[in-house]
């Protein structure tokens, strides 16, 4: 008979374990999980999980309070999941599995009161302060400075939580981030910032734009042996003066060589200088000239003119350098001269002066007064504006002066400009916390219960770096401003999928959750892994260098990016009759018919084994070793990623997957026997009957995603069985079933994947109620992504911050 987990404790005696002053809802909960749910775990789970039973560690009946039963959450989280996955109690011949009925009782009690979750008022969930992650602040710098700062070079990379790198647990700041964020903020104002209000016109013309005028030759590579002239022609308007700089360089390449020119520079056919170039080592001239030119066309123009002392070319050079060359080996490549630059700047009167560009961005209104009051206003217009923008929120009056005072001694210093002023107070904004973290504040008043309203400014944050990673625009900025941002939320969420910077939320997302951006470094030794028989480009190289690479990630984000932005199922990221091809990706596929550099979508043929994202290059390629597939990684690929249900790490004692290998002594075995055989150990066979039938139905597949047949010159079998009893014949039928017969499986794990990503924290057991009205919602309405993310953006995670101490039941798992 089963030792009840309350046996010999009434309810007097349970309260006496945790105290007269507890809350009410302990008792309560204990007496609900004593006469509804320990029944049905002493009915299907105590076999395994109770009466001195603990199998993988778990015991569902050594409680020793109250308390102790209602702050075990990641038991119950776990086992919530189990549960409605079918994964437990696991299935057995002539045991019939628990009824959705009786899952339906487990789970109410685990999240209502093991959890304490309220759906009236849902705990919304901790959310750490976030720092901008790489990402997001190389594309709000963009937006906000008109700069691309390259911030994946410059910063060190930021970790990871959960899955995803803007995870606010583990976006610290370091005190070298810090120093990188100091140095950033200098290069950043000093690049896009205009430093005076109007500037001296200033072209820059390179060497290869100096061209010769009958046949070949550029400014970029001159010879002293070959008599040429290069000309470039620089239009002008305004008659003045101007000033021309040339700079020049020379070397002789390589063994002595006696050649020599003399190279003429001409503006508008009037000599300027003339160099007579020799033999030397690298060196630069730099010459420079004022000249008076009329509105139109003026030519700069450079004429190489050889002057041999051998007299006879090549050959006379070399004699009288007194130099033998044997046959057959290259010969010194002479003197060469490449025209490095030629600027010209003017005119020269600053009446003809422009202003510079990028001006207007931070200077709407010109340049600044010259009154110093009505300067220090200017100022105070332009940085209030511009604090707004960087911070996505407005500042108090009080921060705005302090941002005038760090301008003010600058501007106000003979020979400093205004503008130089405002830049450095901009400085200081790009450094500010405010800046470089999501910080978010609430509604005033709008308490009540364990959470409050987020205000619209922070909401309308959460919604850009959820969608395009980047500050908010002028058009969620202004809802937010009108507290009209709520109200216009679905409309909004249309507006942002259309927008190109919702590539973003594509890229960025798929990249993590599928892996795709390791696809361009992933290491696969090709030939190991191909064999001899792999496909080679014309060069004899194996075809999988850094173009097919990004070919492949190109597809996988074409593909999830259609399924977002046409709105389709979910269950089309697991099977489809579609996919995104070029020439060269469909002939990898086998997929006929497809010409042309352009991804775009392609009809598949009705008996193709691709369609989804299972099949694609990318997640194939991810999923497997340097020199051979991997059907463990690929099928706990799919656990995580699709089903949401990876199993446990293996026991730090569980046999490496090459010992089962030595039981083939006489031939190769294919990796499905390998496999098998290990399965067949007890510490290896609960986690490996839930992968291993998942991986090997991708078996077909080589590890860059082309088809096969065979595996060490046998006949691949890619039929099996699902731990939940579904049979598949191949990875077609095993798509259909996932897509059938799993899609609530599907939807909560995608839910979760972007519940994730968007709220920048670990799913929780309080988002338990959240994520199951998603699904449901799913399930009933046709699983299209946005309900999805209309889910996700309206819940009270997303809509609301944490104000009250939380019930034990509903303490976060994450770190703090």
């Amino acid at each position: 008979m089963r030792r009840s987990l309350l046996a010999g404790a009434g309810t007097a005696s349970l309260l006496a374990v945790v105290g007269l002053q507890a809350a009410e809802a302990e008792p309560r909960a204990a007496e609900s999980f004593r006469t509804r749910v320990e029944p049905l775990l002493t009915k299907y789970c105590y076999d395994c999980h109770g009466a001195g039973i603990r199998k993988g560690g778990v015991a569902l009946d050594e409680f020793t309070s109250a308390a102790d039963l209602l702050s075990r959450h990641s038991l119950w989280w776990a086992a919530l999941k189990n549960l409605r996955a079918g994964l437990m109690p696991p299935r057995e011949d002539g045991v019939a599995p628990p009824t959705e009925e009786e899952i339906q009782t487990i789970a109410r009690w685990i999240k209502y009161e093991a959890f304490a979750i309220n759906p009236d008022d849902p705990d919304p969930g901790r959310v750490s302060p976030r720092r901008l992650n790489r990402i997001e602040y190389r594309n709000t710098i963009r937006d906000l400075m008109g700069y691309d700062f390259n911030s994946e070079v410059e910063f060190p990379p930021d970790d990871s939580g959960s899955g995803f790198d803007n995870n606010g647990d583990v976006l610290t700041l370091s005190p070298l981030l810090l120093e990188k964020y100091l140095a950033a903020a200098e290069t950043i104002v000093e690049k896009a910032v205009p430093k005076v209000s109007r500037e001296m016109p200033e072209r820059i013309a390179n060497g290869r734009e100096f061209r010769a005028a009958n046949g070949p030759g550029s400014g970029d590579q001159l010879n002293a042996r070959r008599a040429v002239t290069v000309a470039r022609t620089f239009n002008v308007e305004h008659e003045d003066r101007y000033r021309v700089l040339i700079e020049l360089e020379t070397r002789g390449s390589f063994d002595f060589d006696s050649s020599r020119c003399r190279l003429v520079g001409r503006i508008d056919g009037e000599e300027k200088f003339a160099e007579e170039i020799a033999w030397s080592e690298r060196r630069t001239l730099r010459h420079e000239f004022e000249v008076a030119w009329r509105p139109g066309k003026h030519v700069v123009s450079f004429e190489v003119v050889p002057r041999s002392e051998g007299g006879a070319g090549e050959a006379g050079a070399e004699a009288a350098a007194g130099t033998i060359r044997p046959q057959n080996v290259p010969g010194p490549t002479s003197v060469t001269m490449r025209i490095n630059s030629v600027t010209v700047r003017g005119p020269l009167s600053p009446e003809h002066w422009s202003v510079p560009q990028n001006h207007a961005r931070f200077f709407p209104r010109g340049a600044a007064p010259a009154d110093p009051a009505a300067r220090d206003r200017y100022a105070a217009e332009l940085l209030g504006q511009f604090a707004t923008r960087a911070y996505r929120r407005p500042v108090e009056p009080r921060h705005v002066e302090h941002l005038v005072e760090l301008a003010r001694p600058i501007y106000s210093t003979p020979g400093r400009t205004f503008e130089e002023g405002i830049g450095r107070a901009m400085m200081a904004v790009l450094v500010s916390p405010r800046f470089l973290f999501r910080l978010e504040r609430p509604v005033a008043g709008s308490g009540g219960g364990r959470s409050v309203l987020l205000d619209e400014y922070s909401l309308a944050s959460r919604l850009s770096y959820s969608l395009w990673s980047t500050m908010p625009d002028d058009e969620l900025l202004g809802l937010a401003r009108r507290g009209d941002l709520r109200r216009h939320l679905p409309a909004q969420l249309r507006r942002m999928l259309a927008d190109s910077r919702a590539q973003a939320f594509v890229r960025n997302f798929t990249g993590q959750w599928l892996q795709a951006r390791d696809v361009e470094s992933v290491p696969i030794n090709v030939r190991a892994a191909l064999g001899p028989g792999a496909p080679r480009n014309r060069d004899g190289r194996v075809e999988f260098d850094g173009a097919f690479r990004r070919l492949m990630r190109t597809e996988t984000e074409m593909y999830f990016g259609f399924v977002v932005r046409e709105d389709r199922s979910l269950l089309e990221l697991v099977d489809s009759d579609y996919a995104f091809l070029n020439e060269r990706l469909a002939a990898h596929y086998g997929v006929p018919g497809v010409t042309g550099d352009a991804v775009r979508r392609v009809q598949l043929p009705p008996d193709s084994p691709r369609g989804g994202l299972l099949t694609q290059g990318t997640v194939l390629a991810v999923t497997s070793n340097p020199t051979r597939t991997s059907p463990v990684k690929r099928g706990l690929f799919i656990l995580d990623n699709f089903l949401g249900t990876p199993p446990p790490p293996a026991p730090p004692n569980v046999p490496d997957l090459e010992e089962s290998r030595k039981e083939f002594k006489a031939r190769e075995p294919k990796l499905s026997e390998i496999l098998a055989v290990h399965r067949a150990n007890k510490l290896c066979h609960s986690c490996h009957s839930r992968m291993d039938p998942l991986g090997l139905a991708l078996e077909n597949f080589n590890v860059l995603g082309g088809w096969r047949e065979t595996d060490a010159r046998q006949p691949i079998d890619p039929s099996g069985q699902l731990i939940t009893g579904e049979k598949f014949a191949d990875i077609r039928e095993l798509k259909r079933v996932l897509a059938r017969d799993r899609a609530a499986d599907i939807y909560r794990c995608l839910a979760e994947k972007v519940f994730t990503y968007a709220l920048g924290r670990s799913v929780e057991p309080q988002d338990a109620h959240t994520l199951d009205e998603i699904v449901a919602r799913l399930l009933r309405e046709g699983g299209r992504f946005s309900l999805l993310l209309e889910g996700v953006v309206t819940s009270s995670a997303f809509q609301k911050q944490r104000v009250a101490p939380v019930p034990p039941g509903a303490v976060s798992l994450a770190a703090p």
